[in-house]
Formats: structure tokens, sequence, C-alpha cells
């Protein structure tokens, strides 16, 4: 249904994506610890008045190629010419994770498949390359990315109670790792387990 193109780096680099967005849904973070361990838990709640956040907010706006992701890799997907959504991927080389830096997709052009058609495009990549998993970053207040990451069978694999301020869990904007794994690198995990005596 869409055509996805490479985005070279010397013409797309500093591209603004504009992340605004607002939302009347949340996951609420609780964290307690005492000498028996630590307890954390992430509830879906009502957000009134709704969650509203900004592109202008932050100290790194989004944009493609940004200097901290020295190899980075874009792709688009246009229409008549213009640049509708992009997705940005990059080679966490260490732990053999392709890390995925950026997805967007332009307001008006949400819903319609893009978002899908650009996470199968780093889905091909994670495949073709070998990597063990597709590692992403997003918010607990963003309640519609995490349900299209869900639905992209992603699960949490982490979370940054400060990651953008001291108190995060307050602002109801922490910091969620989410992950997706191919099924032969998730099917050999699991052998792997199996064979340790592991679950």
């Amino acid at each position: 249904m869409y055509n996805i193109e490479f985005l070279p780096k010397e013409k797309w680099q500093g591209f603004a994506l504009n992340m605004d967005y607002q939302t009347s849904e949340y996951y609420d973070m609780a964290l307690s610890a005492d000498e028996g361990g630590f307890e954390m838990s992430l509830k879906k709640k009502t957000a009134d008045p709704p969650i509203v956040h900004t592109s202008e907010e932050y100290d790194f706006p989004d944009s493609l190629y940004q200097q901290h992701w020295p190899k980075a890799e874009a792709y688009g997907i246009f229409d008549g010419g213009e640049l509708i959504g992009a997705i940005e991927v990059w080679p966490e080389e260490w732990s053999n994770r392709l890390a995925v830096t950026e997805l967007w997709v332009k307001e008006g052009y949400r819903g319609k498949g893009a978002g899908k058609a650009l996470m199968n495009k780093a889905k091909e990549i994670c495949r073709e390359r070998g990597n063990r998993a597709i590692i992403l970053e997003t918010q607990s207040c963003n309640s519609s990315a995490i349900g299209f990451y869900l639905h992209e069978g992603f699960e949490l694999i982490g979370f940054d109670s400060c990651c953008y301020t001291n108190a995060d869990i307050a602002r109801r904007e922490v910091r969620l790792d989410l992950g997706w794994f191919p099924e032969n690198w998730r099917g050999s995990a699991k052998r792997r387990d199996e064979q340790r005596g592991g679950v």
C-alpha cells in the first residue's frame, strides 16, 4: 500500500518531526521498596484534564539524523512529493539490537496504516541483519503510541523514572522501554532457558 524510500542523510539531516500530542489517558506508575524487594505497577488511568506535550518543551526536539545517532538510517513515505511519515533506526552494535530512534506520521495521515508500514520496514531490517531485538522508547502518557506498539508485538522491557526530569512519575511522563523479538531469537532464547532448566 505504501512505498517506503531511503532518506539520505545529506538531504534529510535536521528535518524536524512534529511530535505534539494530547491524550486523555496515561499509565500511572507506582514504585515502592522495602527490605523484601521492589514493586512496580503501571495502570491505565483517565487524565483529567488531558495531558498535552509539544516539541518546544524539550531540549532535544525530534529531528532526523541527530548527531548522537552517528550510524542512523531513515526511511520515509511520500504523498505527492511531501514526506508524510518517517522511521529512523540505529544499530546498537554492542548488544546486537536495532533501536528505533524516530517514528513519525504527519497528522491527517495517522490511523491509515503508514505507521505499520514503517514499523514493518524496521522489522525487515532487523531480520535481514540478524539483530536479536528492536528496542524503542516511549512515554507513559502517550497511550496511543503504547497501544500501537503493543499491537505490533512489542512488550515492556524496562523503564526510567527520572529520564526527563526528577519528577517524571508526578508529571505522568515516565520513559518506557519496549522491545520486539523476531521469532527465531525468541525461540532460541526459550530453548536456551529450557536447556538450563529455566522457564
